[in-house]
Order: C-alpha cells, then sequence, then structure tokens
C-alpha cells in the first residue's frame, strides 16, 4: 500500500454493507491516539520491511543510469550493490524514511476518523458510507503527504547511484542551500496525483479478493496477506508511470535535466510526463516495474495483516 510508497489501510474504509459490525469497525470508544499508534506500527513496517528493494527500484527507475548502476533484476541489483559499494548500501535514506513513516500514518489515521464521522454526519448517513470514507481518504492522503514528502525527497536522492550526500543531515542541508525549501515539495502534485488512483485500486482490488476469498469477513491472516499482496500488485503496476515522474521530480538527475535542456531545476507534473516520453518513450514510463510491484506486494500484505490484527485484537479485548 504506498498505502499512503506508498497509504495505509484503514478501518472504516474495509467495511461493506451487511458485514459483522462487531468485527469490521472499532470500539467507538477507542481514542484517536489507539488510530494513529497502529497505523504508525503498520507505517513503519510497511516501508521499512522491504527497503532494500524499493531502493533498488529508485535505481531502475533512472531514465539515463550510469553504466555501472544498469541492472537487469532485483536480485542481480542487490547483490552487485553490496559487492561493489558495500553491506548497508541498500539501507542509505532508511532512517528519513522511518521518521517520516510514523508521523504521517499516524496523522493519517487521525485525520481520517475524524473526517469520516464528520463528512458522515454531514450527510445523515447511518452507518458505514462510502462516499464519507472515500473522502475522508482523499483529505487524509493531502496531510499524510504533505509529511511524507520531504522525507521521499530526502530518502531518493540517498538511494541513487553515486549519491553525494554523506547523511540524511547533509542532504537536507544542501538541498535546501542549493535548491530552496521548496525543492522538498517539487513532486508533491505528482505524488498526491499517484496516491488517489493507487488507494481507489487497491482498496478496489483488497475489497473484491476479501469477498471471495473470506465472504464472512472474519479475521484470518492468510487471506488478509494474500489479499492484501494482490491489491498491492495490481496498484504498483498501474500507477508506475506516475511514480517514475515522482522519483524524476525528487531526485533531479543531472544527466536527464541536462538532456532534457531544462534551465535550472525540472518542476511539474506535465514536464516531468514530457521529459519522461522525450527520453524514454512508452517504456520509460514503465522503468523499474518489476521492482515496484515486488516491493509493494509484501509491503501491503504487512501493513493489511497489521492493521486487521489491531481492529481484531482491539475489538476482542472491548467485547
Amino acid at each position: 500500500m504506498e498505502l499512503r510508497s506508498t497509504g495505509l489501510p484503514v478501518e472504516g474504509v474495509t467495511a461493506l454493507p451487511g458485514d459483522n459490525d462487531d468485527y469490521e469497525t472499532l470500539p467507538a470508544g477507542a481514542s484517536p491516539v489507539t488510530h494513529m499508534l497502529a497505523g504508525a506500527v503498520a507505517g513503519v513496517l510497511e516501508h521499512t520491511v522491504m527497503y532494500p528493494v524499493d531502493s533498488v527500484k529508485t535505481r531502475m527507475q533512472s531514465l539515463q543510469p550510469d553504466p555501472k548502476a544498469q541492472y537487469k533484476g532485483v536480485g542481480e541489483a542487490l547483490k552487485r550493490m553490496v559487492r561493489t559499494e558495500g553491506l548497508l548500501t541498500p539501507l542509505r535514506g532508511i532512517n528519513v524514511t522511518m521518521l517520516g513513516a510514523g508521523p504521517a500514518h499516524a496523522l493519517y489515521f487521525a485525520c481520517y476518523e475524524k473526517m469520516k464521522t464528520t463528512i458522515g454526519g454531514m450527510i445523515n448517513h447511518a452507518g458505514n458510507s462510502h462516499v464519507a470514507n472515500g473522502v475522508a481518504g482523499s483529505l487524509a492522503t493531502l496531510l499524510h503527504d504533505a509529511v511524507m514528502n520531504p522525507a521521499e525527497v530526502v530518502k531518493q536522492r540517498m538511494q541513487m547511484y553515486n549519491s553525494p550526500y554523506r547523511n540524511m543531515l547533509d542532504c537536507i542541508r544542501t538541498v535546501t542551500k542549493t535548491e530552496g525549501v521548496g525543492a522538498f515539495y517539487r513532486s508533491y502534485t505528482t505524488q498526491l496525483t499517484m496516491n488517489i488512483p493507487f488507494q481507489a485500486i487497491h482498496f478496489i482490488t483488497y475489497e473484491f479478493t476479501q469477498e471471495r476469498l473470506n465472504p464472512q469477513r472474519q479475521y484470518h491472516p492468510g487471506t488478509h496477506i494474500v489479499s492484501g499482496a494482490i491489491a498491492g500488485a495490481v496498484a504498483a503496476a498501474a500507477t508506475t508511470p506516475l511514480d517514475v515522474c515522482k522519483t524524476l521530480l525528487n531526485t533531479q538527475e543531472y544527466v536527464v535535466v541536462s538532456s532534457a535542456h531544462v534551465n535550472g531545476h525540472l518542476s511539474g507534473m506535465v514536464n516531468a510526463f514530457r521529459t519522461v516520453y522525450q527520453l524514454g518513450g512508452v517504456a520509460g514510463y514503465f522503468k523499474g516495474v518489476q521492482a515496484r510491484i515486488i516491493y509493494q506486494m509484501p509491503s501491503t500484505a504487512i501493513a493489511w495483516s497489521v492493521y486487521e490484527f489491531f481492529k481484531y485484537f482491539l475489538t476482542q479485548h472491548h467485547l
């Protein structure tokens, strides 16, 4: 789920009319802190467990990579990164991801729960409202990405081959000094454009798979893992073109920007799309799609299984 790279599944979104209310919703007395903690844990696990594959994906999305950073596959890329650049190279930038994912997903859940209730009340909808869930999820994504986007910029710049940054703080200081604070939000609109359809495809696929594997909607870890993995793969493949553009805006690859004859820094989703097509054609939009799918499948499976467990545990504890 780049549930937000990422988006996280949230309780309420999975509820369907007629589902078992005792299971599908958290106890009415559950505090915002409960939602925030559950979301933060799921978010950190989602983004860190498969982080080395995310590093490979970032490099494979490069439009004009260094000859030493051209890989045939995910496994071969990881081996070469470790052998030629050091054991910890695939983990460069993981600290900023952990720092960003926790607060971003915690705020997402708090915002989602609040807006879902508020919007549901405004439209006078009794019970679960898909309209309220959808609008609340979109608004929560705005907040989530506002927090996570700067972390994404730092992370992806540190993941690139021959990254000039010594560490997270050096990257933040250098980017701020040379490009300004706005550099951390250069890909914000692209990130939102990617996350909204990603979430829609992701949730629809998860629900569709759950209806067939777990029609009684009971707590069943196996079905949550399988459904989450399938949902993540489908959503990741469909939104790869947007992810490639986001990576280009975040990394500002010098060779690419020079080849495209861009004065200064590349900005804007339209310019990013034009540049990707100019240098890579249609195939350029799907660079790194294999790595993105391999990353998203276990990531979304982890996020769904962790959050479904919290829902089940808290509900049973309440009962």
